[in-house]
């Protein structure tokens, strides 16, 4: 299906007409919004809330939040069909994957985000109604669900990230990026220069340019361009005259500035995405905001975090289940039969990998390279792998495997001193926490013991097949 929207308020449109949006006037800034928020995101299927009549703020200005919580919504964000299952939209992000289509972006003269644009001494980032999404917030995080722009100083890649921007004052804010991530790596080589690194903050745009900036496409290719060829139709781009990137033409709200070296005010705590403040109150770098762009009545675009499962663990778990089974096909192993990172660890912590056997070894292989492939290594704790018989999105499917197939004794491998981040509140050293340890399962059946392990206690699929044909209307709970 073609991704017809092409900025966010298309996007919301279509969604209020599937009745999946709902409009709440009136609650306040001050951890009313996340409270709310907190409550939607505790199971999938809820609606999405788009909030207005903030006090203390222009009652024009909106706040959207749950966006990612519905299979459908899901499935119209990146074009598969709205009816799709889990497994069916981990498959069809696979052949993305597989191809990763670019399209250069479109430069156009002028767009909806210039509707309205603050400058100089005009700057007042305290506008826009931003919440202080949890209780023990040092702060106003404006940025969560962000596009943060940058531009790598020694070629043209252009960069999107998904990165937490805390606000300081009506003229600063703070931006925190984990330790490996691409746009902590192009910050650094404009320091490395001695100069300031430009930055754009989007905080309400595109969702497809939100879902792609929050996963790992790779090294060197910007996510404007994989849009683009996602939607078959090039992402319409105006260049900043204040930092010369390029800003969505239909954007919300646009932060525009410099990250300069040294420059660096507390921030922090924030209630992560692993469920924690775990990155304390710490000095960051933080932007000068030179100017702001925003559309008449914005909309502020909210992805709140904390204890999963939430908002953006749905959609980022599903993008993430199809990169790390690409990514372990690519690295030549067979027999993948499904993948799933599961919501309730943040969309990273857990790994599923369901694989039909073929050698001595192979389940163990896989484990371990999904635990370390690039979509899979960063903050990892567990990977699982099962037997092709176990659906590895059904935990009781693998609870049930791990607790019957496998030796604890011999069947968890320890691996130390991996890629994580201080936002884990297991990762080490606790003065400059960098690294964590993970394990690998193998709760396949043992590969001495195939053809010998005991015969499972269930219907063969053929019968449950004919079964479901003949009762299916009468038991419809009986359907897989």
């Amino acid at each position: 299906m073609p991704i017809e929207y092409r900025g966010l308020r298309d996007w919301l449109e279509a969604v209020d007409e599937m009745g999946e949006l709902s409009r709440v006037s009136g609650a306040h800034w001050d951890r009313e919004i996340g409270g709310l928020a907190a409550l939607q995101e505790r199971r999938l299927g809820q609606e999405a809330l788009i909030f207005d009549q903030v006090p203390d703020h222009d009652p024009s200005f909106r706040v959207l939040t749950n966006t990612m919580m519905s299979n459908r919504r899901i499935a119209y964000t990146f074009g598969a069909p709205v009816d799709s299952t889990g497994v069916e939209l981990v498959q069809h992000w696979r052949r993305v994957v597989s191809k990763l289509p670019t399209m250069p972006v479109k430069q156009v003269e002028d767009g909806p985000v210039n509707e309205n644009i603050m400058r100089g001494e005009d700057v007042d980032v305290l506008k826009f109604p931003t919440p202080r999404w949890h209780e023990e917030d040092g702060g106003r995080y404006i940025g969560t669900g962000c596009v943060v722009i940058m531009n790598d100083p020694d070629s043209e890649w252009v960069n999107l990230g998904c990165y937490r921007v805390m606000v300081h004052d009506e003229k600063t804010v703070g931006l925190y990026i984990s330790p490996g991530k691409h746009g902590r790596l192009i910050r650094e080589r404009y320091w490395d220069k001695g100069k300031p690194c430009p930055v754009a903050v989007a905080v309400g745009q595109d969702p497809l340019l939100t879902t792609l900036a929050g996963i790992e496409v790779p090294y060197g290719v910007s996510e404007f361009e994989v849009a683009g060829g996602l939607r078959g139709a090039p992402t319409e781009v105006i260049t900043s005259d204040v930092t010369g990137l390029p800003i969505p033409a239909h954007a919300e709200i646009v932060l525009e500035g410099f990250l300069y070296p040294d420059d660096m005010m507390d921030e922090g705590p924030f209630g992560e995405w692993t469920g924690y403040y775990a990155g304390g109150r710490e000095p960051a770098p933080v932007m000068r905001v030179e100017a702001i762009r925003h559309r008449n009545d914005p909309i502020l675009y909210g992805a709140l975090t904390g204890r999963s499962p939430a908002d953006a663990a749905y959609y980022r778990g599903l993008l993430r289940s199809a990169m790390i089974w690409d990514q372990v096909e690519g690295a030549g192993l067979p027999g993948i039969k499904g993948v799933w990172v599961h919501e309730a660890s943040g969309a990273r912590l857990w790994v599923t990998l369901s694989v039909e056997q073929m050698f001595a070894g192979h389940a163990q292989q896989v484990g371990m390279v999904a635990s370390q492939c690039h979509a899979g290594s960063y903050a990892n704790r567990f990977v699982v792998v099962v037997d092709d018989d176990i659906d590895p999105a059904n935990n009781n499917d693998v609870i049930w495997a791990m607790s019957t197939r496998m030796d604890p004794a011999t069947d968890m491998t320890t691996i130390t001193g991996a890629w994580s981040t201080p936002l884990d509140p297991m990762s080490y050293p606790r003065d400059n926490p960098r690294y964590n340890n993970r394990v690998v399962i193998d709760a396949t059946k043992p590969w001495t013991r195939l053809s010998t392990f005991p015969k499972t206690v269930e219907p063969p699929p053929e019968y449950q097949a004919e079964l479901i044909e003949k009762w299916g209307d009468h038991l419809p709970g009986i359907r897989p």
